[in-house]
């Protein structure tokens, strides 16, 4: 292997663990990250174009079913509230805004996962399409 490839590598595998930017800077580090490094090298490195597309795109997913669950999850939580004198279940910390808390955790734990994942398949020379992304760029 070269250098420019090892370099390629690299910068693929940096598009994807950019993301990890957001356990720093919230949600905006999520965004930010990918789209920093994409933007930087897309000019010198042609190679890491769709690598750096394809992590914008699930990183632009995940933010749009975080604001949507959250809005959801402050919906339903005064809903779990209100009902919790009626409803003795012991399903209720499942039921309402708890439910879709533990989804938007799940969710968030998958997409660091799968960021991982793409990144150290990048530096391995291979591409990683998410499962779940919605293509916005293309």
């Amino acid at each position: 292997m070269n250098s420019q490839e090892q370099n390629v590598r690299t910068w693929a595998m940096l598009c994807h663990l950019s993301a990890l930017a957001g356990l720093i800077f919230g949600w905006l580090g999520n965004i930010l990250g990918p789209l920093i490094v994409w933007q930087i090298k897309k000019n010198e490195l042609p190679e890491i174009e769709p690598y750096g597309k394809e992590a914008l795109n699930f990183q632009l997913t995940i933010l749009i079913i975080n604001v949507i669950a959250s809005i959801a999850f402050v919906g339903t939580i005064g809903a779990a509230f209100g009902f919790r004198h009626i409803w003795r279940s012991p399903f209720f910390l499942l039921s309402g805004g708890f439910g879709l808390g533990l989804i938007i955790v799940i969710i968030n734990l998958a997409a660091l996962i799968l960021a991982v994942v793409a990144g150290l398949k990048a530096n391995n020379g291979e591409f990683y399409k998410y499962p779940f992304a919605i293509r916005f760029i293309k």
